[in-house]
């Protein structure tokens, strides 16, 4: 595994230094190993191991590239690790999630183009009178989502959607067992739309902060319970 790491490294250096940009290739594997002075065993394995954290795209027949290195790309390895959270941690999510989500909401109150909020208008208003508990949740992902996206920092937008799937689970419970939880999402999501399409971006930022924390409270209580 050491020497592994170090096969890591070199190809990190290469892509750090500008050797290697993104979309370039690498060079053939016997040439590469060479110049690295490292085994093409090793080479391989360094090779597989950043082709899973998406920095490398081995293409059969073709080569191996280095990929676009975008954040959405590197940080959806994230994900992956996040799925994996035990139940006992989600309010820890939810702790990331209120320090995030207010940022990014008062970021796209400033950023986002009418195009953009009007957009955000028609994501709001598709949920139906009636919806189901998924209906809800799945508007409320894209809700979210979409004003992650207006903020402009695609490492911010990543990180909040990272964080949206470990989170998922809490906010269905939510909404199968707290009396008036739907109603309360629906009211908090048209009042952060209405702040951030008069550009009131404190009122957003307010408005973001009590919808994540107004379920983060809720769990906490719930937890306490069981």
């Amino acid at each position: 595994m050491a020497v592994t790491d170090a096969a890591i490294d070199k190809i990190k250096q290469m892509i750090v230094s500008g050797e290697l940009a993104p979309g370039d290739r690498l060079p053939k594997e016997a040439d590469l190993a060479e110049r690295l002075g490292l085994s093409r065993n090793s080479l391989r394995e360094a090779v597989r191991a950043l082709s899973l954290i998406n920095v490398l795209d081995v293409r059969q027949g073709d080569g191996t590239y280095v990929t676009s290195l975008e954040p959405r790309l590197l940080l959806d390895t994230m994900s992956f690790v996040l799925d994996l959270h035990r139940d006992d941690t989600v309010i820890q999510f939810f702790e990331v999630r209120r320090i995030l989500e207010p940022a990014a909401t008062a970021l796209a109150t400033e950023l986002m183009s009418e195009a953009d909020i009007e957009e955000l208008r028609v994501i709001l208003e598709s949920l139906p009178d009636r919806p189901t508990v998924e209906e809800l949740v799945a508007n409320d992902l894209k809700f979210h989502q979409r004003i992650a996206q207006g903020s402009g920092n695609s490492v911010l937008c990543s990180f909040i959607e990272s964080l949206s799937g470990p989170t998922t689970r809490a906010r269905i419970w939510r909404g199968l067992t707290q009396e008036g939880a739907m109603e309360k999402t629906r009211e908090q999501h048209t009042a952060i739309y209405e702040a951030i399409a008069a550009r009131q971006a404190d009122v957003a930022r307010s408005w973001a902060t009590v919808h994540v924390a107004g379920v983060e409270s809720w769990l906490r209580t719930a937890l306490e319970l069981d």
